[in-house]
């Protein structure tokens, strides 16, 4: 950091030359800026032969931490197990607990070869996406509707995570990433107009474009209330204010937010700034974008009278139930009833499930065409002008404002603090922000990956680094990470291949001493690996895949489970829950699941599921009674401790022994110990004296076993997904 008495020469002809980059800043002015505002140092890490763990360094990471842990004489972790190590690599990259072919890839053994070849497998997996695609959504505040009384329903949220899950397996550079939500439509304008020499074929340009400005869906997942439609000055101004926060929290770091009502109290960011920002999206609305051309249309009104057909039929088949409600009905009108029915199902079955062959995105006929809530263009006359506003509030307009960059961090990255206006203003603020050189950037997202590896960042505020904010507990190990990140083109993969074959990784999480607690309780110098529990929807995945029920197909619309009447109780408006009517759906990942703002799956709230008003930098994690009450008598956990018996039955035969040791490796990815077996024999054995509760309604797999034998198996698999190992990752 190049801050006071220490800062260096280089660091001081920075200043000099760009003293003037902003008027009315001066050099003394950068001096005084939070740390994360001086540009990322060019930091050569320490050589391994002066350490004494020297030899236990994989790369630079190691040699930057056990520096740290040498200079106060904390001894580093030992390596841990090498299932410990498969499981946490699984869950880390996928969310999911390994399989038999990923333990089996790394077996033999740890070395380099073997553990590469296991991070490159999960990193080619497609649910790699999904897993690092839902951190992402917490930082985006996303969810499938607007909060508030009446929660109003966005149907096109789900694009946006379809397009997040594939930027992630696709390993989009991060600077691309940012430039696709901030402005794609203005960086990337195009259309799907087809080629008529290649009729029916969407070029891969055009299908590249059009990825970009699905990422402009960032900005349409904010909360929302509902009678602000009334009065479109405070639409508009509801919706600006939640864009400028969420793009600071998001890509900067920075509690912006705390500008819009008066200068901010801590960070060099005055009320002007803020509005300047307002400015920079003033140009902006949401629209929805038909994910077709012009000859999708046409062919989507050539086959609209099959629409009509399914209207049709459904009102006679309701004409025909209302003069027969109450009525026994007679042989001719049962035949009747069965003519409309079958009428509505040929009329159905006749909807083209696609366009005529075209390579664009299917759509549901009955209800509307396919479209994608992204940033398009105010027109030019509806813009409106942007004000400082007295206390933040509307009717208290002061000066006029233009888009501007802060002009504290314009300096900071010696750059005029004036955009252009018109819609040139967001383009030129994300290329400014993906600027190789920006101080905040690149360490806001190398600091994140650390965090969802880790446990904790490196700066433990993700949000916030402004002065409020923690500092780096290794300033030096960020900028490296940072220089590292840019100079391989912004792969968010490169920095998982780097973290994950440190020896800092592969620490062990039991160990420690008195002094280890003594010196670091919280473990910041990273002595050992930390222990987390699995997020909710990790959680869900974690116990469905054990049971072997999870559906793992990827993307769509999102899916809702059944719950029981007690979950589902508070809900106000019961129609708000429409249960897929796919059972297969029911078990798919997490992910998947819908998002209400006032009404999350009971699980998930339970689980600290996150706030999703705001960006989220870092889930909460409680340890609370209904969390036992869910993992011991929810139906649908009880549900699915059935199937895990059920396929333990098919997996390893009659004998106890073996099924005990398949249900470890099932639930908990090892073998058990001697110990354990024992207990568990002895548990089966007492369960199966307990005759007061037989199983309702047993899976098709429990079908041939004894009763009795099926209760205590499935009321063992309960117990285990109730252990705290099966929820957190050593």
């Amino acid at each position: 950091m190049l801050t006071g008495p220490d800062m260096s020469r280089a660091g001081l002809i920075w200043l000099l030359v760009f003293a003037t980059a902003v008027p009315g800043l001066t050099a003394e002015d950068l001096s005084s800026y939070p740390w994360s505002f001086q540009p990322v140092a060019k930091v050569v890490p320490p050589p391994a032969s002066e350490l004494h763990h020297g030899p236990r360094c994989r790369n630079a990471i190691d040699r930057f931490i056990y520096r740290e842990l040498e200079s106060v004489e904390l001894e580093p972790a030992p390596e841990a197990d090498r299932l410990t190590l498969i499981r946490r690599a699984c869950f880390d990259l996928l969310g999911l607990p390994p399989t038999q072919e990923q333990i089996d890839l790394a077996a033999a053994s740890l070395s380099e070869d073997g553990w590469m070849k296991l991070i490159d497998m999960l990193l080619k997996s497609p649910h790699y996406g999904e897993r690092w695609g839902r951190h992402w959504l917490d930082v985006a505040r996303y969810a499938d509707s607007g909060g508030y009384e009446t929660d109003i329903y966005y149907r096109n949220s789900w694009r946006y995570r379809d397009y997040v899950v594939k930027t992630f397996n696709d390993d989009k550079p991060y600077n691309i990433f940012v430039q696709e939500q901030i402005a794609g439509d203005e960086l990337w304008p195009d259309n799907l107009d087809l080629d008529p020499r290649r009729v029916y074929v969407v070029p891969e340009n055009k299908k590249r474009h059009l990825e970009a400005r699905i990422g402009t869906g960032f900005y349409s997942l904010g909360p929302r209330v509902h009678e602000s439609a009334l009065d479109a000055n405070r639409l508009r101004y509801e919706t600006l204010t939640d864009w400028v926060d969420t793009t600071a929290s998001a890509f900067m770091g920075l509690t912006l937010a705390c500008a819009r009502c008066h200068e901010h109290k801590v960070d060099p960011f005055t009320q002007e700034d803020y509005f300047s920002l307002q400015a920079v999206f003033a140009s902006a609305r949401e629209i929805e974008l038909p994910l077709w051309n012009a000859m999708g249309e046409a062919d989507w009104r050539q086959n609209f009278p099959r629409v009509v057909a399914v209207r049709e039929a459904r009102i006679a088949y309701e004409l025909f139930a209302a003069k027969t409600a109450g009525t026994e009905l007679s042989p001719e009108h049962q035949g009747e009833k069965q003519r409309l029915l079958a009428a509505i199902g040929k009329a159905v079955l006749s909807l083209p499930e696609s366009t005529a062959g075209q390579e664009t995105i299917p759509y549901d006929a009955l209800m509307h065409i396919p479209t994608v809530s992204v940033l398009g263009r105010e027109h030019p006359q509806l813009i409106k002008s942007s004000y400082v506003l007295e206390r933040g509030e509307l009717q208290n307009p002061q000066q006029q404002m233009f888009p501007a960059l802060p002009a504290s961090l314009a300096f900071a990255t010696s750059t005029s603090a004036e955009l252009p206006g018109g819609f040139e203003s967001r383009k030129q603020f994300a290329l400014w922000l993906t600027q190789d050189n920006h101080p905040l950037t690149a360490r806001v997202m190398v600091n994140r990956i650390w965090h969802w590896h880790f446990g904790r960042g490196l700066v433990e505020t993700p949000n916030d680094f402004g002065f409020m904010g923690e500092e780096p507990s290794h300033p030096e190990l960020l900028d490296w990470l940072a220089t590292e990140f840019v100079s391989n083109e912004w792969s968010i993969k490169h920095l998982h291949r780097l973290i994950m074959n440190s020896a800092v990784y592969r620490q062990s999480s039991r160990f420690g001493s008195e002094r280890h607690l003594e010196e670091d309780p919280d473990n910041r110098l990273l002595w050992r690996m930390n222990r987390r529990r699995l997020e909710a929807e990790a959680l869900w995945d974690s116990v469905h895949s054990a049971a072997g029920t999870i559906n793992l197909s990827m993307g769509g619309p999102p899916v809702v489970p059944p719950l029981a009447e007690d979950e589902i109780a508070s809900l106000r408006e019961k129609w708000h829950w429409v249960v897929s009517a796919d059972p297969a759906q029911h078990t798919r990942r997490g992910l998947y699941i819908l998002v209400r703002r006032n009404f999350k799956l009971p699980m998930f709230q339970v689980f600290d599921s996150p706030v999703t008003s705001q960006s989220c930098p870092v889930r909460d994690v409680t340890t609370v009674a209904p969390q036992a009450l869910w993992g011991l008598n929810n139906g649908s956990v009880f549900r699915q401790a059935m199937h895990l018996a059920g396929r333990i039955v098919q997996e390893s035969g009659n004998d106890p022994r073996n099924q005990v040791i398949r249900a470890w490796q099932l639930a908990l990815s090892r073998p058990p110990r001697e110990d354990e077996t024992v207990s568990a024999l002895q548990l089966l054995r007492s369960l199966e004296t307990d005759r007061s509760q037989m199983l309702t309604n047993p899976p098709e797999s429990l079908s041939d076993v004894v009763p009795k034998r099926a209760q205590a198996l499935s009321k063992l698999c309960l117990s285990l997904f109730n252990l705290t190992e099966f929820s957190f990752v050593d």
